[in-house]
């Protein structure tokens, strides 16, 4: 099954509920922290052992992996190894991240399914409404019932969308929403399949991360929500949800955002203005890549 949807370029121009980057917001030029460390400041929501998610008695199955990567790290850890051809460089990556948001929100919006920014996505919501430039995978969340419903409507679809070069050119990508047939699963398992869906480019195998979210123990932790990979938010930290733009297009963001990125990353990453090889230009409201001397060059 497919379906086609082109972006307008008025989009670009669509007002906001919430805007990305807060003002007055202390700046630290230190990189003691980053938006890479994990820093849990509310104890009740870090992982822990005896979870539900978890329990001392849980038999571990033998799962097979769903997703497959070419390998591992930032080169070769964020394709599907169905559709990869080559990495893509610094310079075009951006370009293939922010087709990839763009089509997976405008195409989402266009289905109504209710999905909103996590992780490092919404961290880089929170600077200026853009994907991070050294950021190499994207993360959004769903409810465990919308992932339901996407696995039984939507799964295996193909979605054709248009967008415009640098060139004026207009060009048009496939994607494809993979759900994953253990995403409904309530365990994590061995680890294998946390990731329960994948919004896939067709053309070179970038992909948006999607997990699902569910209130796994109301009768033990009411009102916790949580992913396979032990990521927990209070459902008070989620909704009511918040309408925003990111790279240009309507998104939505859960409620207490900046709470929820202090908890994964510790409050630094809100204020440090440095990171591998880029520093934040306030003017601009953009991260600038700090070209590098010749002996950082010979050291890599």
């Amino acid at each position: 099954m497919r379906f086609s949807l082109a972006l307008p370029v008025a989009l670009l121009g669509l007002t906001t509920t919430v805007a990305a980057a807060p003002s007055q917001v202390p700046r630290d030029n230190s990189q003691e922290a980053s938006p890479a460390l994990v820093e849990r400041e509310d104890p009740s929501l870090a992982p822990r052992n005896d979870t539900p998610d978890s329990p001392a008695d849980l038999v571990k199955r033998e799962d097979t992996k769903y997703f497959h990567e070419p390998c591992c790290g930032e080169e070769l850890g964020h394709y599907d190894i169905r559709y990869f051809k080559e990495t893509v460089g610094y310079d075009d990556h951006r370009v293939v991240l922010r087709n990839l948001i763009r089509s997976y929100l405008t195409i989402t919006k266009k289905l109504k399914v209710e999905t909103w920014l996590a992780h490092g996505t919404l961290l880089g919501w929170w600077w200026n409404g853009k994907i991070m430039p050294w950021d190499y995978d994207l993360d959004v969340q769903v409810s465990t019932a919308t992932l339901y419903w996407m696995g039984q409507t939507l799964n295996r679809t193909e979605h054709d969308f248009d967008w415009t070069d640098k060139d004026g050119n207009t060009r048009t990508e496939r994607y494809l929403l993979d759900v994953n047939p253990h995403g409904t699963d309530k365990d994590r398992g061995d680890g294998q399949n946390i990731i329960d869906a994948r919004w896939i480019n067709m053309a070179n195998g970038a992909f948006i991360d999607i997990t699902g979210l569910a209130e796994r123990d109301p009768s033990g932790m009411p009102g916790v929500w949580s992913c396979k990979n032990y990521h927990r938010y209070r459902t008070t930290d989620l909704f009511p949800m918040r309408e925003t733009e990111f790279e240009g297009v309507p998104a939505t963001i859960p409620y207490s955002f900046e709470h929820i990125l202090a908890a994964e990353y510790g409050s630094k990453s809100l204020v440090t203005t440095e990171w591998l090889g880029h520093k934040w230009e306030p003017e601009q409201k953009e991260w600038i890549k700090v070209p590098q001397s010749n002996d950082q060059k010979t050291q890599h």
